[in-house]
């Protein structure tokens, strides 16, 4: 996760501490020494919706042998002793299960700190009040473009207005809420118009994912911005981000599973001749260590086995049911754990040759694998050149 705000107005912000903290790019285990990893709980896998790019390939039906209510306070137990920072509770839609208040209000008093991800169309204004009351830290929506553009993504009409309500509802009780865009091939264009949405609706916070190829997601990888239209994204990211700043609207800007995000912001100064503002992004962004998957952040799917994030589910290292998360997640004895949490020596292509390497640490491996069947190739959403990175002779792989 690269914040666009931080690394132009080295401004402090929610969850800051846990992505630019010294010494955090050297933890194995956690988010910095001392801590556990950022855990995804995707708590169930049903959803109301049938979102194109779902990497969960959810559905609006009953899925068997979930967690059940005690399982999931046990493994929340286990979090708050291993000192997990955060439990992002996401889905299919968790609002869908009945005992979602219950659990993460029980996360709160155990130490964790609850966040949310949501569809966003299930949040009344009682819903909203609730999670708000509970101590939910922040509750991201999901929202891929304007009314027919997110409607087309969500598999279902009217999930614009209902995703709509639920951020008014958010806002009117005083609830941190943001947005989650996806950027591909079908809804670049919507960019400005995001802008301009989240300024009429008083939200502070969106969050710009790049696509993973992975559930239904997969059914998309030919749908992806080219590197060009990467470039042109992140140019319109920046450019609107600063003008925020310059008329006082303070906005926490963020873009997701992508780290060559952060080496192009600080090539771009560059290019400008803004060597103090490169200076402050390098300095960042090499706090930060790129990817992390593995290492400080970690996914539970709905049934109780572990993962190194929730796009690579594919890869299992265990099941809270038979072992706790923190032996798991410490286990080296999986090549694919083990490996990430020492991969630049597995690397390989344009990724094991690139500058920028310490930064970016290989970028999302789950791309590379199933672009190539091969879990260290290079990842292919990186936009940046081969002279940008420091390559000679079109090393590709």
């Amino acid at each position: 996760m690269i914040s666009v705000t931080k690394l132009l107005f080295a401004r402090e912000y929610y969850g800051d501490e846990l992505r630019y903290t010294r010494g955090a790019r050297h933890a194995k285990n956690g988010a910095g020494e001392g801590m556990g990893p950022v855990v995804v709980w995707n708590s169930t896998k049903t959803c109301n919706l049938k979102c194109r790019h779902c990497y969960m390939n959810s559905d609006n039906k009953k899925y068997q042998d979930e967690l059940t209510t005690d399982e999931a306070k046990r493994f929340i137990d286990d979090l708050a002793d291993f000192k997990v920072p955060v439990l992002l509770f996401s889905g299919g839609e968790p609002l869908i299960r009945p005992d979602f208040f219950e659990l993460a209000q029980y996360a709160k008093e155990k130490g964790l700190r609850p966040t949310l991800s949501t569809n966003g169309t299930l949040i009344t204004r009682e819903v909203a009040q609730k999670i708000k009351d509970i101590g939910v830290g922040y509750v991201g929506i999901s929202l891929d473009g304007l009314q027919d553009v997110n409607d087309k993504f969500r598999g279902q009409a009217g999930a614009y207005e209902k995703a709509m309500a639920g951020i008014q509802n958010c806002v009117a009780v005083g609830q941190r809420v943001g947005l989650r865009f996806t950027i591909n091939h079908h809804n670049i264009q919507e960019l400005d118009n995001i802008f301009d949405f989240i300024e009429a609706e008083n939200i502070n916070r969106v969050c710009f994912y790049h696509l993973v190829y992975s559930g239904r997601g997969n059914q998309m990888m030919d749908e992806d911005v080219t590197p060009e239209e990467s470039r042109r994204a992140m140019d319109i990211i920046i450019r609107r981000t600063r003008d925020f700043e310059d008329r006082g609207l303070e906005k926490e800007i963020l873009t997701v599973d992508n780290h060559c995000d952060g080496v192009y912001m600080y090539l771009k100064a560059l290019a400008e001749g803004k060597d103090a503002l490169a200076s402050q992004i390098k300095k960042y962004i090499s706090l930060n260590g790129g990817n992390r998957s593995g290492i400080a952040f970690g996914e539970v799917d709905p049934f109780g086995y572990v993962h190194p994030d929730q796009f690579t589910q594919h890869h299992t290292f265990g099941n809270v049911r038979e072992r706790k998360f923190s032996e798991i997640w410490q286990d080296t004895s999986h090549p694919i754990m083990a490996g990430l949490k020492d991969r630049k020596k597995l690397l390989k292509g344009r990724c094991s040759e690139c500058r920028y390497l310490d930064n970016c640490n290989g970028n999302f491996r789950t791309r590379a694998e199933a672009r190539t069947g091969d879990f260290w190739a290079s990842d292919p959403s990186c936009y940046l050149t081969d002279e940008e990175i420091g390559i000679s002779g079109g090393l590709k792989g």
